[in-house]
C-alpha cells in the first residue's frame, strides 16, 4: 500500500526534530561522535571494480552483538548511526537493528545498493523508523565495472517513491572507473522526478584519495548541484569538493575517530573506511580519551580525502568555530553556480542566531532546553 502524504509529512517533522537535536548537540560539544557507520555484514551481492569494502562469503554479525554496539555508541553520545557494508540489507534482521538505533532517539540511516529492496522490506524499514536511505547509482546501463545501474534499479526506486516513509537520496557518481560521465546527470534527473534528493559523489581510489575531474565532468558535477541539492551541500562543495575536482589539496583538520567513527564487522573502531586498522580499538573499550586523542591528531591523508561523511562532520565543527565563514561559503558557492541566487530563510536565521554572540548564547540555552539536551 502506498504511504500517504500525511504519514510522510508526520515522519518528516520527526526527522527535522532529530536533525535539530544533532545540530544543537554538535554545537554544544566537540567530543562526541556525530556519525558512526556500522557494518552488519561485510558480504555483498555485487562486486564493483572500484570498491574495497566487501567480500562474498562473510556471515552477518550476530544481532545481539549489533545491539551491544549500538548501545555503546549511544553511551558515547552518537547522534547518527548509518548501517553500511558490504550490503547491509543482506543481514536478515536489519529492521530490528534499525529499530534498536531509533530506540535510543538516534537518527538511523542506511547506505545500500538497492538490489535487495522489496516492498515488504520497505514497509519493515518504515516500521523500524528509518530516517534516511542513500543509494549510489553508477551508470544507466550496467558495464564491466558496476551493475549499480538505473535500468536495473528503476523499479526499486518507484517502489521507494510510493511506499517509503523515510527520505531517499540518490547519489550519482563521477570519477575514475565511470565509463559514461553523462549518466550521472540522467540519474540525478530521475531522482528529482521521483521527489528524491539528488547528490553527486566522486569515486576515490583504494586509499580514499582523488584523481581530479576533467572539464566535462566538472560541468556535470555543477549541473547536478544546481538541481536542488541540500543547502549545506554547497558549503561542502566550497570547502572541500571544489579543490578536489581540480586536483588541489584542502587544508583542514580531520576529526575522524571522534566526530566520525567506522565500526567494522569485527567491532573495531577505525577512523574511516579507507583508514581501517587505525586506531583499531574495540568499540567496547572506546572511551572519551580515545575520542579526544583522535580529535586532536593530525591525519596525513586529509589534503586529498574524498570521504564525504568525514567532510560533513568537519563542516559542523567549522560552523561551530567560525559560523560566519561557513555561512558566507554557502552563499558564495551557490552564487557561483547561479548568480541570481538569494539565500533561503534558513541561512538568514542562522546568521541572526549565531553571528551575534548575545543571540548565540541565548538561542543555545533555549534550543538545548526545547530539545531536551543535557
Amino acid at each position: 500500500m502506498m504511504v500517504g502524504r500525511i504519514v510522510k509529512k508526520k515522519r518528516s517533522g520527526g526527522r527535522r526534530v532529530r536533525e535539530a537535536r544533532m545540530f544543537a548537540t554538535a554545537m554544544k560539544s566537540a567530543y562526541h561522535p556525530v556519525v558512526a557507520q556500522i557494518i552488519p555484514t561485510r558480504r555483498c551481492n555485487l562486486s564493483c571494480s572500484y570498491c574495497n569494502e566487501y567480500d562474498d562469503f562473510s556471515d552477518p554479525v550476530d544481532t545481539a552483538e549489533m545491539f551491544r554496539r549500538i548501545d555503546k555508541l549511544a553511551e558515547l553520545g552518537t547522534t547518527i548511526i548509518t548501517a553500511s557494508g558490504g550490503e547491509p540489507l543482506l543481514h536478515p534482521e536489519l529492521p530490528a537493528i534499525i529499530g534498536r538505533v531509533r530506540s535510543h532517539g538516534i537518527m538511523a540511516t542506511l547506505i545500500t545498493n538497492g538490489f535487495p529492496l522489496t516492498r515488504k522490506i520497505i514497509r519493515d524499514l518504515n516500521r523500524a523508523g528509518l530516517d534516511y536511505v542513500q543509494i549510489s547509482i553508477d551508470n544507466v546501463i550496467p558495464d564491466g565495472a558496476s551493475r549499480k545501474s538505473l535500468s536495473l534499479l528503476d523499479q526499486k526506486l518507484q517502489w521507494l517513491a510510493e511506499d517509503a516513509a523515510f527520505q531517499v537520496s540518490i547519489n550519482a557518481v563521477l570519477g575514475e572507473g565511470i565509463g559514461n560521465p553523462a549518466d550521472a546527470l540522467t540519474i540525478a534527473r530521475r531522482a528529482r522526478e521521483l521527489d528524491f534528493t539528488a547528490t553527486v559523489g566522486i569515486i576515490h581510489d583504494h586509499r580514499g584519495q582523488l584523481r581530479p575531474l576533467d572539464e566535462s565532468r566538472q560541468r556535470i558535477y555543477k549541473d547536478i548541484l544546481r538541481m536542488g541539492a541540500p543547502i549545506f551541500s554547497f558549503a561542502q562543495y566550497g570547502l572541500f569538493q571544489k579543490n578536489l575536482v581540480d586536483g588541489l589539496p584542502n587544508q583542514w583538520h580531520c576529526r575522524a575517530g571522534c566526530r566520525y567513527l567506522y565500526i567494522c564487522e569485527e567491532g573495531l573502531v577505525h577512523r574511516c573506511s579507507q583508514q581501517r586498522g587505525i586506531p583499531g580499538i574495540s568499540l567496547g573499550s572506546y572511551s572519551r580519551n580515545d575520542l579526544e586523542r583522535e580529535s586532536e591528531t593530525a591525519k596525513k591523508c586529509t589534503p586529498f580525502c574524498t570521504v564525504s561523511c568525514v567532510h560533513q562532520t568537519a563542516l559542523l565543527d567549522r560552523f561551530r568555530e567560525n559560523p560566519k565563514a561557513v555561512l558566507d561559503q554557502i552563499t558564495d558557492s551557490r552564487k557561483e553556480l547561479d548568480p541570481s541566487f538569494k539565500p533561503p530563510r534558513l541561512v538568514g536565521l542562522l546568521r541572526r542566531l549565531f553571528l551575534n554572540s548575545r543571540n548565540r548564547k541565548l538561542f543555545g540555552r533555549i534550543a538545548l532546553r526545547i530539545l531536551n539536551i543535557p
